[in-house]
């Protein structure tokens, strides 16, 4: 495997009004690195069984409550999930995932609990933790007043809050990794963390979906210690291997956490 996989996730720039430009600082291998003002997630996967690179401060955004990594000192995962609608997988990785006795996190948007209130109530009742992801999913880019920002979350809460009877627990997931520092400002005031990943394949077209072969050579191959794995519950190919990749990281001596350890 090439040790410069250079894997960016979305290559735009969230350009907030409020937020502006961020301002740069000099890293330590001479490159100016983007500050937490805004931008879009990105990794750079350099060695295997290793944690990526990110584009930001690590401390700047432990400081906002932002994660994207657990204890690189512990073979221990956290499994989550995107979910923007259900497409019949979500049933096949929830039973691998009660097999294993894995315990994930489910990032829903409204739509999803609109339509499928009784997999959001199974996913509940097993244990599982449900995210916010934004009630309507918008490009948070055209987001530019708290007020609007936490009317997305918060519409969210109380519609899980019909559908379970419970609160929702407070993590989230910016809409397509787009991130901007006043918005995780104002989730970090409201009791949010917010959730990244480092680690993540190209599994939300439903259209190109990997192959089984693609999909194990890439989770396997860049799986590293506190990883805070990305998958989309809308993937076949995820609903097809969920059994086997479990089995697998097993098997490479890993064990699977929640985000509330972080």
């Amino acid at each position: 495997m090439d040790k410069k996989i250079k894997f960016i996730v979305l290559g735009c720039v969230c350009l907030l009004t409020l937020a502006g430009v961020g301002i740069g600082y000099q890293g330590s291998s001479g490159k100016v690195v983007e500050t937490m003002a805004s931008g879009s997630w990105g990794l750079s996967f350099q060695e295997e069984g290793k944690a990526p690179v990110i584009d930001v401060d690590a401390n700047e955004l432990k400081e906002l409550e932002g994660y994207y990594l657990g204890d690189e000192a512990k073979k221990k995962i956290y499994i989550t999930f995107d979910a923007g609608f259900e497409n019949g997988n979500t049933p096949k990785i929830l039973d691998a995932l009660k097999k294993h006795h894995v315990k994930a996190t489910f990032f829903l948007v409204g739509n999803y609990l609109e339509t499928c209130p009784d997999l959001v109530k199974r996913m509940e009742e097993e244990g599982h933790t449900v995210g916010n992801h934004t009630y309507h999913h918008k490009d948070m880019d055209t987001i530019t007043t708290e007020e609007a920002f936490l009317k997305e979350l918060q519409d969210l809460e109380k519609k899980y809050q019909e559908i379970t009877g419970k609160e929702m627990d407070k993590f989230y997931r910016p809409p397509q990794g787009k991130y901007c520092e006043n918005q995780l400002n104002w989730a970090k005031d409201q009791g949010y963390k917010t959730i990244f990943w480092s680690l993540a394949y190209v599994d939300w077209n439903e259209n190109s979906q990997p192959s089984k072969e693609e999909a194990m050579e890439k989770l396997t191959g860049r799986i590293h210690p506190g990883a805070i794995v990305l998958l989309h519950s809308t993937s076949d190919t995820n609903g097809n291997i969920m059994d086997d990749i479990l089995t697998k990281w097993e098997e490479m001596g890993y064990t699977f956490g929640t985000l509330d350890e972080l």
